[in-house]
């Protein structure tokens, strides 16, 4: 018999608006039966069961329904938690790809599937909670996306090459939170962000890119309500297609999510047009629904078994490699599916320009662990979406072989935790240890860093091809001591959180120059101040000028302190956000800040696109990289293993045409003052462009306090404890001149 049924594409997930009404589409691979339950106005619901399962999907075509709607699911099917099956009707359910969602997550009892107490504790493999959760849990929104392109055309985003980017990691409401130059009601928000004032700061700092903490829809932990605290950070997601909704201004939360997505979209669109990328930080390693005793909000009832990876006992249990009670279970195509289309949708809709993979290894690992020909990590490098956007990934999480620096493909890029550690070991804790007569660190890990860690991303096929940009450089991050709390405390202060101090790392290779906490500039102790900011412009060179893509933390140009918390993730309040004012020796650091960075902007010697090799790019050109000790002498195998070496010339070239762009770093890691014999070519001249001793840069500060701004190679030049210079070669005549 001819079927004369028309025949229709199957449908995408989640739901799309059409002409007539909206077409939804769930998987759900192990239900019975689906609803789409719509709210209407008059505070009922309509259910309407879905078509299914065909291949574990369901669908259903509703006329008449219109942008706005507020919609959820119901799954029927086993209960069976022992074996992994979840399914509770009484539960309504958030669409995994809803563009938005109306109301918050409460924590009652009523929103878990099992049976649970006041307390919220239960038997996570007993009986079903009958209880419904409407009205517990937000509604999913239908938003119209048919003609949204990106804000902007392809061509117009600014596409900075890797070699140029400074990447600047925020938080949209910590940022301009405390910045009385806003309007109080853009304070905070997205549109904050894209206010003059704040990128006229992102812009005289020197930065070219934006990494916002993450901005999917996300719900804090049951645990942290209980104390009277928020997610603040926000790696706890509720929705990978919809922008968290209080980061948008009070008008667009009232008029709905389209217009938070309008908003955040305009945002995007502000900074592309003052040249500024938009990373955002991902968080698809795992949800908001925590571990089997957590609440019953939307994959968890749709579909456990498939969205959550389970260690294979009986009963049923989660396999957890990221710490939060759950990982999305990245062998199954579903999933991988999933994290896909949330990528394109926030690259072609909204318009980002890159993604910072949260926790990447386990977005990474199939049945034998991580693998970098993952199937995920293939099609993101494969999609015409996601071609030349910028992809990070944090290269680790904490299951079995989570560590993987370096070991990501290309095109991505790679948090290096290395370069952390060995910039603050070697400023901080070595001096701290040296203080008290104890050995520290050899100066060749510094060296590495600096140079772009070859070590870790020059392992590829072939080699070499990633280059010194695939590591993102860091000393600080949103996780951990701030810079000034790095020089300020030798231990964390994380009472505020409610965890009696446990929580937060305790390896912070901090140094608090002999006290503890912030000084009164009346105590005896106030002599300490300055070597501090020294160590904060010590540190923040070492960053700024080391070949690889440095990322800088919010404030910390400005010395932003936590009061000593290295884990401020729940903390919404002034411990977090940014401070504007300028008062003290703020305003100095933040014109060293802009200082440095402009410094790496107009000199291609130190924006390395391609690893060092020691030789000359060519004929009668001088070496790319070359290492001298405090005497001008090269360094050698013993020199490099010698720990009581602390003082190294880092000789620096750059490739035609701009050989003729040299510079010298002069660092002094001890604690006593150096007198270094400048290295270089036989009449070479050079330029004193900074000193991390001064507290102000430029040659101004240089002739106030007597230096010599100008000598040659094999002169002496005196360096102070725990100072780095920075040299440039004179242009001389018959010299070829940089473009």
């Amino acid at each position: 018999m001819t079927d004369d049924r028309p025949h229709h594409r199957p449908p995408d997930l989640g739901v799309h608006v059409t002409d007539d009404g909206v077409v939804a589409a769930v998987l759900a691979m192990h239900a019975d039966a689906v609803d789409l339950c719509l709210l209407q106005d008059d505070g009922s619901e309509r259910r309407i069961r879905m078509d299914g399962p065909a291949q574990g999907l369901f669908s259903v075509h509703v006329p008449g329904v219109r942008a706005g709607q507020r919609y959820g699911f119901r799954a029927h099917g086993t209960w069976d938690p022992a074996a992994g099956l979840r399914h509770n009707p009484a539960k309504l359910l958030v669409d995994p790809y809803a563009r938005g969602l109306d109301g918050e997550v409460t924590y009652g009892p009523a929103t878990y599937g099992h049976v649970v107490d006041d307390e919220l504790h239960g038997d996570v493999h007993g009986p079903a909670d009958g209880r419904d959760s409407a009205g517990l849990v937000p509604w999913s929104v239908v938003v119209d996306t048919r003609d949204l392109a990106g804000p902007d055309p392809a061509a117009n985003r600014p596409w900075t090459p890797w070699t140029r980017t400074v990447v600047y990691e925020a938080h949209v409401r910590g940022l301009t939170q405390l910045d009385d130059r806003l309007p109080p009601e853009l304070r905070g928000t997205y549109a904050g962000l894209a206010h003059p004032v704040t990128i006229d700061h992102l812009l005289r700092l020197g930065v070219t890119a934006v990494e916002l903490l993450p901005v999917h829809a996300f719900a804090s932990e049951p645990h942290l309500v209980a104390k009277g605290l928020t997610n603040y950070w926000g790696y706890s997601t509720l929705g990978f297609f919809a922008p968290h909704a209080p980061y948008a201004t009070r008008a667009a939360q009232e008029a709905g999510p389209a217009a938070v997505l309008a908003e955040l979209r305009s945002t995007v669109h502000a900074l592309h047009e003052a040249g500024l990328e938009v990373l955002l930080d991902v968080v698809y390693n795992h949800t908001a629904e925590g571990g089997l005793p957590g609440q019953h909000l939307s994959w968890r009832g749709l579909d456990a078994t498939t969205y959550y990876a389970h260690d294979g006992g009986w009963p049923a249990r989660l396999a957890d490699v990221t710490g939060t009670g759950n990982t999305l279970d990245f062998r199954r195509s579903q999933v991988v599916r999933m994290t896909l289309d949330s990528l394109r949708y926030w690259a072609d809709v909204v318009g980002v320009d890159g993604f910072r993979f949260d926790l990447a290894v386990t977005l990474a690992r199939d049945s034998g662990g991580f693998t970098p020909d993952h199937p995920l990590l293939v099609a993101a490098m494969a999609s015409p979406t996601l071609h030349g956007l910028k992809l990070v990934a944090e290269p680790w999480d904490v299951g079995p072989g989570g560590w993987r620096t370096g070991q990501f493909p290309l095109p991505f890029g790679e948090w290096n935790d290395r370069f952390r550690n060995a910039a603050r070991s070697f400023w901080l804790a070595d001096p701290a240890r040296a203080a008290h007569g104890l050995p520290g660190h050899r100066v060749r890990d510094l060296a590495t860093r600096l140079s772009g860690s070859v070590d870790l991303f020059g392992h590829s096929d072939p080699p070499l091809v990633r280059g010194p940009a695939a590591s993102v450089n860091f000393v600080t991050a949103h996780d951990g001591f701030t810079l000034a709390d790095l020089v300020s405390y030798d231990h964390k202060h994380n009472a505020a959180n409610g965890e009696s101090n446990r929580d937060g790392s305790d390896d912070n290779r901090s140094w608090n120059h002999g006290v503890e906490g912030p000084i009164d500039p009346d105590s005896p102790a106030a002599d300490i101040a300055p070597l501090r900011r020294r160590s904060i412009r010590n540190l923040f060179a070492t960053l700024a000028l080391a070949a690889g893509t440095p990322m800088i933390t919010a404030g910390d140009e400005m010395g932003r302190t936590q009061g000593g918390n290295n884990n401020a993730y729940c903390q919404d309040d002034e411990t977090s956000w940014v401070r504007w004012d300028l008062s003290g020796r703020r305003g100095e650091l933040l014109a060293t800040a802009r200082w440095l960075l402009a410094l790496r902007r107009d000199h291609p010697a130190l924006r390395a696109e391609r690893f060092y090799t020691g030789r000359p790019a060519g004929p009668g050109l001088r070496p790319d990289l070359a290492w001298f000790d405090a005497h001008g002498d090269a360094f050698d195998h013993a020199r490099w293993h010698d720990p009581s070496i602390r003082t190294l010339q880092m000789l620096r070239s750059a490739p035609p045409p701009d050989e003729g762009d040299v510079v010298l770093l002069v660092i002094n890691g001890a604690l006593e003052p150096v007198d270094v014999t400048l290295c270089g070519e036989p009449g070479d001249r050079w330029r004193l462009a900074w000193d991390s001793v001064w507290e102000t840069p430029g040659e101004e500060r240089a002739a106030a306090i007597g230096g010599a701004l100008r000598c040659g190679s094999g002169d002496t030049a005196s360096l102070e404890p725990l100072s780095l210079r920075v040299y440039l070669l004179e242009e001389l005549p018959g010299q070829s001149s940089r473009a």
